[in-house]
């Protein structure tokens, strides 16, 4: 087992990003909610722990405390904002609120070196960081120096090399913090002695032997979904028990331009997998149609992918297992430790397990994976790039991409549309350079001229942004050239719209997506 670090979760919104940070280091990482328990902490038995941030004032009663058990392992310990608080307090430091906030970015002087900062930062510099605090450090617990300070935070760094003990104010994980990532890595390797040799080989090798132990001779039925997610875990699937494996593919109507013709090549014809291809499309609009709230189109789409899987399950001779591409960002929005938004961002998702009338259990190999490791894992079982390197398209389907009411008229719009677009992206070879990119059917029509007639049709949002983690996001600076030519085509080719708009908006750290 490579070694690992342990997150404590105190409700950041960006605490996913520890987690990719330690990851692009070679070094394995969970991320676990503060209160999980003392057995849970020992039981994970971690190299190292980071206390994250979060939204809670230390200097109130029955605030977030970290157990005693990340104390007692003896292993080094980081404190990220909240973190550090936390860490302070309960080491006899002092903790008051402060009318001296600090949000966005912010200079940190280097007053003094640490193993934290070994070739990194140094003594006499001033460093750019990024801040979200409003509480801090007024006076260090026993044994810590004061390593760096700040116009807001006097403590900003603060260290102990003896117990390897160590709190920053700022968010090392965000790309707002140049040099974090290597802090993070410093942490990681050298304070708590991570050898970094997590791969996606070894994880491919590692997964096959423990979907071999959970699935033994058992039958498994994957849903198919097109996307990479689910697609990765079925072949991995397929690699470690063969045709044990059985993929059901619902075509629900919402799919993009294509989409099921090239699943059903994939599948079946490439890597000749057992697949069941299920067209229910008259089925899920009839569901939807008139239902216009985004959650609730959500929760019918996944209800209704429980029922055909049941269905199609039941016309094999049953199956003991449910496979599904639940990555870890999925996990961790389900279980938000705050209550918060994210609790419902993964609705559609199975992520705490099928419904009590099903006889199955879930078999999820990606559930450790952020997506550039499943894009990784996908290149190491040898998926085309065509597949691997689809942008992500949160859902389910177009039905998100509907707003107001879906109708199978709007969604053949919207499909003809967004094909377009994906078209013109690709054709000008800017695919790889935007992270997503998707349209919109708005639901609202507007009065044009076209030629000698007035029309009364859709207008269609175009949105394209870039991302190197998925939890940040800006919109991508296309050129008026490009969307003049991509609104023409749609406009003249998509008989329905009438009016393209670009959707500007950035993407800030913790909301979930335009819909």
């Amino acid at each position: 087992m490579s070694d690992r670090i342990l997150i404590l979760d105190f409700g950041s919104q960006v605490t996913q990003l520890i987690a990719r940070r330690l990851r692009e280091a070679n070094v394995y990482c969970e991320i676990m909610p503060f209160d999980k328990g003392d057995a849970a902490v020992r039981a994970f038995a971690p190299k190292g722990i980071i206390f994250s941030g979060g939204p809670a004032t230390v200097t109130d009663a029955g605030s977030p405390r970290a157990p005693e058990a990340a104390f007692d392992l003896g292993v080094p310990i980081l404190g990220i904002c909240y973190g550090q608080l936390t860490l302070s307090a309960q080491l006899g430091g002092k903790v008051e609120s402060s009318d001296h906030r600090e949000f966005g970015r912010a200079m940190v002087d280097v007053v003094e070196d640490c193993e934290l900062f070994h070739g990194v930062w140094q003594a006499g510099q001033r460093e750019q960081v990024w801040m979200s605090h409003g509480d801090r450090v007024t006076e260090i617990p026993p044994g810590f120096t004061a390593a760096g300070t700040s116009d807001g935070a006097p403590f900003a760094v603060i260290a102990d090399d003896a117990r390897r003990y160590y709190g920053v104010m700022f968010h090392p994980e965000v790309i707002h913090t140049p040099h974090g990532a290597q802090l993070l890595a410093n942490f990681a390797h050298r304070v708590a002695g991570c050898a970094g040799d997590w791969t996606m080989a070894a994880f491919r090798d590692q997964a096959i032997e423990r979907i071999r132990d959970q699935v033994g001779d058992k039958r498994v039925v994957c849903g198919l979904s097109g996307g990479v997610d689910s697609s990765v875990a079925a072949v991995l699937i397929h690699e470690a028990i063969g045709d044990q494996l059985h993929c059901i593919f619902v075509d629900h109507g919402l799919l993009r331009a294509g989409e099921a013709e090239q699943v059903v090549e994939i599948f079946r014809e490439h890597y000749n997998i057992p697949l069941t291809h299920r067209n229910a499309s008259e089925m899920f609009l009839g569901k939807l149609a008139g239902v216009e709230e985004p959650e609730e189109k959500r929760k019918i789409i996944g209800g209704l992918f429980i029922d055909v899987f049941e269905q199609e399950a039941n016309k094999l001779g049953g199956a003991e297992f449910l496979a599904q591409g639940t990555l870890y960002p999925d996990v961790i929005e389900s279980v938000s430790v705050t209550g918060g938004p994210s609790v419902t961002i993964k609705s559609h998702h199975n992520v705490g397990g099928l419904p009590a009338r099903m006889n199955m259990s879930l078999v999820e190999p990606l559930r450790e994976l952020f997506k550039d490791e499943v894009r990784a894992l996908g290149r190491e079982l040898g998926l085309p790039d065509s597949l691997v390197g689809r942008h992500p398209f949160p859902g389910p389907g177009l039905a998100i991409r509907l707003p107001g009411g879906v109708t199978e008229e709007k969604a053949d719009i919207l499909r003809k549309a967004d094909q377009i677009y994906l078209e013109e992206i690709k054709s000008h070879g800017l695919y790889d350079a935007i992270w997503q990119a998707f349209a919109v059917l708005l639901p609202v029509r507007t009065v044009g001229v076209m030629g000698d007639y007035r029309t009364y049709e859709y207008v269609c949002a175009l949105r394209a942004v870039t991302s190197t983690d998925g939890m940040t996001a800006d919109f991508y600076p296309f050129d008026m050239a490009f969307l003049g030519a991509v609104s023409n085509r749609i406009v003249n080719e998509v008989r329905g719209i009438n009016r393209v708009v670009y959707d500007v908006t950035s993407k800030p750290p913790g909301t979930i997506e335009w819909e």
